[in-house]
């Protein structure tokens, strides 16, 4: 029996130096699979970052040299034969279709500068997306906005064919505006309301069907919470539902509350089922300056609201002049539209916005009424009344 006990007694302590061993070879292995994927990424993204350089330039280079004042037909000889010889020599990657994507880089994004700083974070298969929609600014929004938002090229897709662009209340201003808001955003990363808010937004994903409450909708949101601020934009943080706001021992419910981590301010916002209503302002003003004075932080910007409603009144929006009181309205679908009405529909309300800010430029300040020059008679008599009231000489 007690030889028994002292064979016991050494087991134990092997035991615990095995255990020792493999929980410090784990802890191990865990350090260097971290170390193994990081160098795969900064390799993945130095070899993309090389190679979206390398077609800049090759497209560059083409459309000096063998495409500047040139024949279409004599191009197109000279990109085929550079195509065939270059696939000899290098493989994939280099065929007819392939020169003519690097050579429209070049062309839409002529400074290398902007090619730069992108491609520390799209790929070549993010530009490829963007080579060829028809407006230069389009194109600088979506680049800009997945280099900030850090979009895979299937986001990137989605977010074209979605309409993103025309969604945004950044379409709806001039060019001009629109350039330095983007500039904005490329030389400083600093993002405007205008590049955040949308109208409409897309809640198909909510599964909803007709009849429903506005408590459906919130019960919707909350379930599919993520791919509600997937819509909303990447920088979307939740905070709360249903926040209670106390005025004067009377309770009110904001329906959703968000914070924008670049705007750096809560963004409430407040479900309508029915079209917009003006007396929904004064609803969100309140909300607003409660949340100024009794839920915002230190540095943060002032709160700004976003009221979804089944249908936007363009008029009372224009009346009640939102933007100056922090406030959004925005359409919400839960159902999509063929693409071609919603194109038409989108179009038609950039146009009527544009329309309307180029009207309000053009308006002319009224000058100041001029001062209509008394009678005769009656500057006379003012002129003898000013002299009786001089001080009389000593």
């Amino acid at each position: 029996m007690a030889k028994a006990k002292s064979t016991t007694r050494r087991t134990a302590p092997a035991r615990l130096a095995d255990a020792a061993p493999a929980s410090t070879a784990d802890r191990l292995l865990g350090d260097l699979r971290s170390l193994i994927e990081a160098a795969r990424d900064q390799t993945a993204k130095a070899v993309n970052s090389a190679l979206v350089g390398l077609y800049w330039h090759i497209g560059k280079r083409i459309r000096e040299d063998v495409l500047h004042d040139r024949r279409a037909e004599y191009g197109d000889a000279i990109v085929s034969t550079l195509s065939r010889r270059l696939t000899a020599e290098y493989g994939r990657g280099f065929s007819e279709p392939s020169l003519r994507h690097m050579i429209r880089f070049a062309e839409v994004f002529p400074d290398e500068a902007i090619v730069s700083a992108l491609r520390r974070d799209l790929s070549w298969t993010h530009f490829k997306e963007i080579l060829y929609l028809d407006d230069p600014l389009k194109r600088d929004f979506y680049a800009e906005m997945c280099r900030i938002e850090r979009w895979s090229t299937r986001t990137l897709r989605h977010k074209i064919g979605h309409l993103l662009f025309e969604r945004t209340a950044l379409s709806k201003k001039p060019d001009e505006l629109i350039a330095q808001d983007l500039a904005a955003l490329r030389d400083e990363d600093r993002m405007t309301p205008d590049l955040v808010f949308r109208d409409p937004y897309f809640l198909d994903f909510l599964g909803l069907t007709q009849p429903y409450a506005e408590k459906d909708v919130e019960q919707a949101i909350l379930r599919e919470l993520e791919a509600f601020i997937l819509e909303l934009g990447t920088d979307f943080a939740f905070v709360a539902r249903q926040k209670r706001i106390s005025v004067d021992s009377e309770d009110y419910y904001l329906d959703l509350l968000f914070y924008h981590r670049r705007l750096r301010r809560l963004v409430a916002v407040e479900l309508k089922l029915d079209r917009f209503q003006a007396a929904d302002k004064g609803q969100m003003e309140l909300y607003l300056r409660w949340l100024e004075r009794y839920d915002a932080r230190p540095g943060e910007e002032p709160p700004i609201g976003l009221i979804l409603c089944a249908e936007r009144s363009e008029k009372q929006v224009e009346l009640l002049q939102l933007d100056k009181s922090g406030i959004r309205v925005a359409q919400y679908l839960t159902e999509l539209p063929p693409r071609e009405l919603l194109e038409k529909k989108l179009r038609d309300s950039i146009r009527l916005a544009r329309e309307h800010l180029a009207a309000e430029r053009r308006e002319p300040t009224p000058d100041p009424e001029p001062k209509t020059p008394p009678p005769p008679a009656a500057a006379a008599k003012a002129r003898n009344s000013r002299r009786s009231k001089k001080p009389r000489d000593a």
